[in-house]
């Protein structure tokens, strides 16, 4: 007797892949899920920052990006910048300078995209070959100048000597034949001049990368190319260290973002990177978002759509269906799909609990269909995996970080436990700077589901609104509702159109952070 079709939806939803670069460009362009404009927006040709946090699909993005402009007959160079570098610039000894260091990672950048050039000259049909490895010729040249750097000594010696002697002298006497005469004389003259110049220097090398020469190889690389355009997609920028980050940015600004004929998309986790850094008299060095880089996308706000409304669950059953379908035969209908595999509740349960991360998601269905084995998967293994899952992943990722446990137990006791909601506000300008909501937010324990709230009382202060991860109070639900679903005065928060109806009170949701985990003052019910 055969299992049934729901054991093999579940070995299936086990055995995705949970990491992009795990998996071959073809694959990945087929499993890519478009979320409203974002395909079109990832496209364009401006210079971009993409942000997002850890599984929010910022490599799965960029590879399909590199398949759809290989199609269009462009030129994709994707570098994963966690495989860049060496010991003497990511990881020498912090006392070095910060130049020496950035230059070392400036020159194995490079390196690394000369190498996929020539490939590119070597294996594809360019316009002007000639003139690409003309182009990548001078490129190699710009990026491996030497100078030598230490002391320099010079010694010069000039001698000379002279040396003149001269004698004379006659005599005379008679003869038999008659008188004879005789007359001597000698002379010695010798003269010697030496000099000698010696130059000698005595130091390191050091690379230099300099930008005029390699901005005209650039130049030359992307005319070699025309009429199809460069596209130069750094992945994980946040991997460098922040001290170098500016560095970097600096080289692109400089070097890249001018020539035409290129477009540079950079995948960077927000709260681990730092494309500036301030000089003097307003200079900076690094990239300028919003000017030197033409706009900045958020994987995490085009991927949390309503949280848990229509548009993600659509988003992310499509998003299972692309990735079953090439280990078994299914139906081409997505909702079809996940009425096979999820029980009517526990599918909208699964969305929310991935809080709009597709690996979470991924993750979490993965548990879920190993806790239900060979059955239809239901709401009580998705809220067993998400706590597996939050205990396995997130929380373990800041058990040694104490301020942000503390922060999160407090969050956790106010906002869950005695306001019965998920959901709270914070001063945009004091939660911007707090380190402790920056892990949890970068550690997927707080999700920022909205910007720039105005509260109308108070119209010169703005607030921006979290939610707590689902994992943090799964094992609370004993009745089939989380507490958001209690009420339905939060859900404005997820809806970037709506502004607070009057019936909410702002100060109601909002909270101070602990200084060394205090509580706030209980705020006081509104008069009915």
């Amino acid at each position: 007797m055969g299992q049934p079709l729901s054991a093999h939806v579940n070995r299936s939803l086990m055995a995705i892949s949970r990491r992009a670069e795990s998996v071959d460009r073809h694959t990945l362009a087929k499993t890519f899920v478009v979320a409203g404009s974002f395909s079109a927006m990832l496209h364009s040709a401006d210079h971009q920052i993409l942000y997002g946090r850890r599984g929010t699909g910022k490599t799965h993005a960029l590879l399909y990006l590199a398949d759809l402009v290989e199609e269009t007959h462009d030129v994709a160079v994707y570098l994963d910048l966690r495989t860049i570098g060496s010991t003497s610039g990511l990881y020498a000894n912090q006392q070095l300078p910060v130049s020496l260091r950035g230059t070392q990672l400036l020159v194995d950048t490079l390196e690394a995209v000369h190498e996929q050039l020539l490939t590119t000259a070597i294996e594809t049909r360019v316009s002007d070959q000639g003139g690409l490895l003309q182009g990548l010729d001078e490129l190699t040249e710009a990026a491996t100048t030497v100078e030598v750097v230490g002391n320099v000594e010079r010694e010069t010696t000039v001698g000379g000597s002279a040396e003149q002697a001269t004698s004379a002298g006659a005599s005379a006497s008679w003869g038999p034949d008659g008188p004879r005469g005789q007359v001597t004389m000698s002379g010695r003259d010798r003269r010697s001049v030496t000099a000698s110049d010696r130059l000698r220097r005595t130091g390191t090398e050091h690379h230099q990368v300099i930008f005029g020469p390699l901005s005209r190889a650039l130049a030359r690389v992307t005319a070699a190319l025309a009429p199809a355009r460069l596209w130069l997609l750094l992945d994980e920028w946040s991997s460098i260290p922040l001290d170098l980050q500016p560095l970097l940015a600096d080289l692109l600004r400089r070097s890249v973002l001018p020539t035409r004929g290129t477009t540079v998309k950079i995948a960077a986790i927000e709260r681990r990177s730092r494309f500036r850094e301030p000089g003097c008299d307003g200079d900076y060095v690094g990239i300028e978002v919003g000017a030197d880089a033409a706009s900045a996308v958020s994987f995490d706000d085009v991927l949390l759509f309503d949280h848990g409304g229509i548009q993600s669950r659509q988003f992310f059953a499509e998003l299972f269906l692309n990735h079953v379908r090439p280990r078994m035969p299914v139906t081409d209908d997505a909702a079809e799909f996940v009425a096979t595999a999820f029980s009517r509740t526990a599918f909208p349960e699964l969305v929310r609990a991935a809080e709009g991360v597709p690996r979470d998601a991924i993750n979490i269905a993965a548990l879920a269909a190993q806790h239900a084995n060979t059955a239809t998967i239901g709401i009580r293994h998705v809220r067993q995996a998400a706590q597996d899952w939050y205990l396995r992943d997130k929380y373990a990722a800041i058990a040694g970080n104490e301020p942000a446990l503390t922060t999160l137990r407090w969050l956790v006791d106010e906002v869950v436990g005695r306001r019965r909601s998920r959901a709270f506000l914070l001063d945009h300008a004091s939660g911007a700077h707090d380190g402790t909501m920056r892990d949890l937010h970068d550690a997927r324990l707080v999700h920022l589901v909205r910007r720039g709230i105005v509260n109308r009382k108070r119209p010169g202060t703005r607030y921006d609104g979290f939610a707590i991860d689902y994992g943090c109070y799964a094992a609370l639900l004993p009745d089939g509702e989380p507490p958001s679903r209690r009420g339905k005065s939060e859900t404005w928060l997820t809806d970037p159109h709506r502004a607070p109806p009057d019936s909410v009170h702002v100060e109601q949701l909002l909270v101070e952070l602990p200084g060394a985990a205090r509580s706030v003052p209980r705020q006081r019910k509104p008069r009915e």
